[in-house]
């Protein structure tokens, strides 16, 4: 019996662990996630890179004699 009850605090006491360690991992996981939002990641980065890219040729393509698509190759030669 004695035994039992020397354990009954151990076993209350656990939940409180619990507890206080999540409380006290959470601002760590917060800040994890904010920066995690905040930032860009290299394939997200390389992913926009290439959607812009081709809506840029997209436009090229439909108008060759824009100013931004002179200096890519899409406008025409001027002839001689």
């Amino acid at each position: 019996m004695t035994i039992i009850l020397a354990a009954l605090p151990l076993i209350a006491t656990v939940g409180c662990v619990r507890t206080i360690t999540s409380v006290a991992t959470a601002p760590v996981k917060a800040t994890g996630k904010v920066v995690d939002w905040s930032t860009t990641s290299p394939s997200e980065r390389d992913r926009a890179y290439a959607r812009k890219m081709r809506k840029q040729a997209e436009r090229c393509h439909k108008h060759p004699d824009a100013p931004e698509c002179a200096q890519n190759g899409y406008a025409q030669q001027p002839q001689r």
